[in-house]
């Protein structure tokens, strides 16, 4: 399914500077209750993704609506902020043509273009909006508990336009994805007959994209959503063993998180040599910086644990970013991402034998050089003792994304098991929207207005005009 190269992380390849083989292999009793714990919480229903990759029924549901009622529109628009949209993006960046929006009906089968709408900045909102022809627009509203404040503001704004525009047939262009049971959009739902898919009330918005929140825009889009499962199954199967040398994401977890607490390298890249893999990056930040951020562990004692995740690109941030990788700090880890198989491919003419500067490249390709300038830069990188690992897919297709994003879920679970902490809540998260809900002047959280209000005043000394 995938290869994993960790090399380039250890001590015996980076003149000492990276992980001992020996402290990796000391890890084994410490993954072996990682791997029980994420069992037990599995069984007790805490987590729910593992789930999700054998959840036919629902996808048997995800399919039925998009092979039907989806297909009557042309436009479909998620409105979404964090989980309930970064994993949508990164399916529709890495499974659909890079141009999938610019291309006429007859170039896309008819399959509607994907808009994802996430965040809530009016310079974006109102002319896109103002543009989309609304009656061949679908809007997909996705949050699990329906007060989510991004979501819901974009959501009532979108219905007065297709009440206005279409009186009670506004209906017709709604789908809400939120809890099955529970939460405003279920009520809204109930009260006024719009349709809906559910999301686990076990799978955390970061963890859903293998839900019917990524599932249902990457099946009205005609992506193979079973063989995104069968993928993430396979993955699934891989890492149900208690060997860490075994596990791939038992290994990856286990290496970033003694990167971090023993090697001071609490900055961890990951660098994708393929645009179609850039979101995927994006998708893993959250993942890994909202599960494993925390200040208190599991049983309340004060940590202020996790490492920072950062976004990169190959071959782009080459000329921006790997100078500070090679010679600045020790304190980063780079994870490659790759692709065996580029697909199409773009050769390189030859031209200006007479210009050695140019020459040489003709007669090679763009995968070609693309690919050498992410060798090279492993290459630089464990030469000035800079850990880093790969992780090569065989092709971006839809099995491969399943279980390359499975993988990095379940080595999240693990990561939070090591640093002692729960990767499955974000109460930094939670103050943060409580103080949104207070001065907006939500009922009910009249208590976080009154703090904030107590911290506003300033000094203006110490402000600029």
């Amino acid at each position: 399914m995938l290869t994993f190269d960790y090399n380039n992380m250890l001590s015996s390849r980076l003149g000492g500077r990276g992980i001992d083989p020996a402290a990796l292999d000391a890890m084994a009793d410490r993954f072996r209750e990682a791997h029980a714990d994420a069992a037990r919480r599995r069984e007790a229903g805490e987590i729910g993704f593992y789930a999700l990759a054998d959840a036919g029924a629902v996808v048997d549901e995800i399919q039925h609506f998009a092979d039907g009622q989806g297909q009557a529109f042309s436009n479909l628009v998620v409105l979404g902020i964090g989980g309930s949209a970064l994993g949508t993006i990164a399916l529709r960046t890495a499974l659909l043509h890079p141009m999938w929006n610019e291309l006429d009906d007859e170039e896309r089968d008819y399959y509607p273009r994907i808009y994802v709408l996430d965040n809530i900045d009016p310079a974006t909102i109102g002319p896109f909006l103002d543009r989309i022809d609304l009656g061949r627009t679908l809007f997909n509203i996705v949050s699990k508990s329906g007060g989510t404040a991004e979501t819901m503001s974009q959501y009532l704004i979108v219905r007065e336009r297709l009440q206005a525009a279409f009186g009670d047939d506004y209906r017709r262009h709604l789908l809400f994805t939120t809890d099955p049971e529970k939460g405003v959009l279920r009520a809204l739902a109930n009260e006024e007959q719009i349709a809906t898919l559910p999301i686990p009330s076990n799978v955390g918005g970061r963890f859903s994209v293998l839900s019917a929140v990524g599932l249902l825009p990457a099946a009205m889009a005609g992506i193979d959503i079973a063989a995104l499962l069968e993928g993430a199954r396979d993955m699934v199967r891989k890492c149900d063993t208690d060997d860490l040398r075994a596990n791939p994401a038992g290994v990856f977890a286990a290496l970033q998180y003694l990167a971090d607490t023993e090697r001071q390298a609490p900055i961890h890249v990951m660098m994708p040599y393929s645009d179609r893999l850039r979101d995927v990056a994006d998708w893993f930040r959250q993942l890994w910086a909202e599960s494993l951020g925390k200040q208190r562990t599991r049983g309340g004692d004060e940590v202020f644990a996790g490492p920072t995740p950062v976004k990169s690109l190959g071959a782009t941030d080459q000329h921006s970013q790997v100078q500070l990788y090679v010679e600045g700090p020790f304190n980063k880890t780079i994870t490659f991402l790759s692709e065996a198989d580029f697909g199409a491919d773009v050769p390189i003419p030859a031209a200006y034998e007479h210009h050695a500067e140019l020459a040489y490249l003709g007669g090679h390709s763009m995968g070609e050089l693309l690919r050498t300038e992410m060798l090279a830069t492993e290459a630089a990188l464990a030469q000035r003792g800079r850990m880093n690992m790969s992780i090569e897919i065989p092709r971006v297709d839809a099995h491969s994304l399943g279980a390359l994003m499975m993988m990095l879920q379940i080595a999240t679970v693990y990561a939070g098991h090591f640093y002692g902490i729960d990767p499955l809540d974000q109460p930094g998260v939670e103050l943060g929207k409580q103080l949104t809900y207070g001065i907006m002047g939500r009922p009910g959280f009249e208590q976080a207005r009154a703090e904030w209000e107590g911290r506003t005043p300033k000094d203006d000394a110490f402000i600029i005009r």
